[in-house]
């Protein structure tokens, strides 16, 4: 289990000599995992960004389509159907030149999807490279970080999504969401949570789809239910917890915080609510299987998760969730597990923009998982021009008495529409365990 590794981790006297014994985990992966929030009232960013848009609100350059090509009028009835261009079909690619077609095209459009479609069909590629092992990975393709496998240019995710949005304004209506994925990133996506996931090859739904450094995983695969401001998710999905996701389109840094990879969970399988309380204020509740769990359970884990959206001004919103109760592989069974994460987002003058996350997780099961981290991360970005987008994260991680510190400093280049470079440096300390070191890493995200 990640939770006892990391807790010898931290209370070692030597970070070099710490070692992992996956017969005797439940899960091959470290100690915990982590998502992010979407800091507006739509839920679905969640789920992973929609074709062609790496948000600004998840600190990622924007990738569009053609605005001209795309854009839908609004209909004159609030329940009547566009009448301005969506009836002809998709949105032009075929009469596009070469780079046009490269630059702004989707899957859906290839397919003949209308702009203003509610089935979306798409995915992206992303490659990338670092140069060291991303703490708190120490030794090759050790699953300890999504940034295990050094000096080589991966495939970290080849993405694949079907889904179709529900929109409950007219009534009735029904929807869901399915992700396949490829890639190194894949083995730490899976449903590791599950019975028997403790060993490479073993598990139920997705644990068992190892492939060396590479795997497969399916995070997502829920129907959802939306009548008027409620909707409601049934199924595996991801958490709402958290500033980071796993998608490489929802983020702005390459490389993952201490408090994404190790005091959040990725995926939840369960039943998830979501209503619109106020034009400002989304609330959420549900009950889940526990943590990274797909469609199965284990040590009978079950647990709320659940939180609120809260819209403070057109340039600010915060954002609180939770999960509270028996979180399966995490706590080992215990029923008193409770964490949190908080989410500030600040737009600020001039093209500036503040995030603070603070997470906090505790497990008290003597003499199985007794594990306490509380973390901050503050992120700024600065919009340098269309083109290219400047942040940076420092972060301080608590784990057991042990504390972590990293600052990352970065670059997005959208190069066209919908591929972006990001390069990036970062420094990541430990005074007590005596971990000193730097990382140059750098991704493409081609996105349709």
């Amino acid at each position: 289990m990640r939770s006892s590794y990391l807790a010898s981790l931290v209370l070692a006297t030597a970070f070099f000599s710490t070692s992992q014994s996956y017969a005797q985990q439940p899960s091959h992966r470290v100690d915990m995992s982590g998502y992010r929030i979407a800091n507006d009232d739509s839920a679905y960013y969640r789920d992973s960004p929609l074709p062609n848009s790496m948000s600004y609100a998840s600190g990622a350059m924007p990738v569009s389509y053609d605005a001209q090509a795309c854009a839908c009028a609004e209909p004159s009835c609030n329940c009547e159907e566009p009448s301005c261009g969506c009836e002809q079909g998709g949105c032009g690619c075929g009469n596009r030149g070469w780079c046009d077609k490269f630059e702004n095209c989707s899957i859906s459009e290839l397919m003949g999807l209308k702009c203003c479609s509610n089935w979306e069909v798409g995915g992206w590629t992303e490659l990338g490279y670092t140069d060291n092992n991303v703490p708190l990975s120490q030794a090759y393709n050790d699953l300890l970080s999504f940034g295990d496998v050094p000096d080589n240019v991966n495939l970290n995710q080849q993405w694949f999504y079907v889904g179709k949005k529900t929109d409950g304004s007219c009534g009735c209506d029904w929807g869901g969401r399915f992700d396949m994925i490829y890639g190194t990133d894949a083995q730490k996506t899976q449903a590791f949570g599950n019975p028997g996931a403790g060993v490479r090859g073993f598990g139920t739904w997705d644990a068992s789809f190892d492939d060396g450094q590479y795997g497969w995983a399916m995070p997502q695969a829920y129907g959802e239910f939306a009548k008027g401001d409620l909707t409601v998710k049934v199924g595996h999905f991801f958490t709402l917890v958290g500033y980071e996701v796993v998608p490489a389109t929802g983020n702005f840094f390459y490389t993952h915080s201490y408090t994404f990879f190790n005091s959040e969970p990725f995926t939840h399988t369960g039943v998830l609510a979501s209503y619109k309380l106020t034009d400002k204020t989304t609330i959420h509740g549900g009950w889940v299987l526990g943590w990274d769990t797909g469609f199965d359970q284990l040590n009978s884990g079950n647990a709320f998760h659940g939180g609120f959206i809260h819209n403070i001004s057109d340039d600010a919103s915060f954002a609180y969730m939770a999960t509270a109760g028996n979180f399966g592989w995490r706590d080992g069974g215990s029923k008193n597990s409770y964490q949190h994460s908080a989410v500030l987002d600040l737009k600020l003058c001039c093209d500036w923009e503040y995030v603070l996350q603070s997470d906090y997780c505790r497990t008290d099961n003597p003499g199985v998982s007794e594990f306490d981290t509380i973390g901050a991360c503050n992120y700024v970005f600065y919009n340098v021009n269309d083109k290219t987008r400047a942040g940076t994260r420092a972060e301080w991680w608590k784990a057991d008495g042990v504390s972590f510190y990293e600052v990352t400093a970065g670059v997005n280049f959208k190069v066209v529409d919908n591929v972006v470079f990001r390069p990036e440096w970062r420094q990541d300390w430990a005074p007590g365990i005596g971990l000193d070191e730097d990382t140059f890493a750098v991704d493409m995200v081609w996105n349709y």
